[in-house]
């Protein structure tokens, strides 16, 4: 996957959005001195193996997954898929992983402390390649479940 597909993707479903080449790479410290927003605003996707099922995990930048927490909502020990892994069932190259138009449809959670803020920066298909999004509206845009799977701030 490219950004150009995810230009694509916007263009369709969310027009008034913009996808934002970068001339560094996507870095939480990067998006965060550069756009002025918090690290917590960078929206971290997280590739989990739950069981023997792939599921996708957006985060706060800052946030730490609670394991019991994690057990409990998805049902088992989740498992960090290793980069190669995580970049071939998503389609998108480590460091640009987002559930924004994936090589195949997975199951996507939202954790509820991205709610607190009116937008959040994720990546897009790219290291070099960012958007701006209202939480919400990404969610309904990936078809997201919200969930309350991170640590306490």
């Amino acid at each position: 996957m490219t950004p150009e597909a995810v230009r694509k993707y916007l263009a369709e479903h969310a027009p008034d959005l913009e996808l934002v080449e970068l001339p560094e790479a996507h870095t939480t410290d990067y998006i965060s001195r550069e756009w002025k927003v918090l690290p917590a605003q960078v929206a971290k996707t997280l590739t989990l193996r739950v069981g023997g099922d792939a599921k996708i995990v957006v985060t706060c930048g800052d946030s730490r997954l609670d394991n019991r927490k994690v057990k409990d909502v998805l049902g088992g020990k989740g498992r960090m898929m290793p980069g190669p892994e995580a970049s071939e069932i998503t389609g998108h190259p480590v460091g640009g992983i987002t559930p924004l138009c994936l090589a195949r449809p997975l199951p996507v959670f939202f954790d509820v402390q991205l709610k607190r803020f009116d937008e959040v920066v994720t990546a897009a298909c790219s290291t070099h390649a960012a958007i701006r999004i209202p939480p919400e509206r990404f969610a309904e845009l990936v078809d997201a479940t919200w969930v309350d799977i991170c640590s306490d701030p």
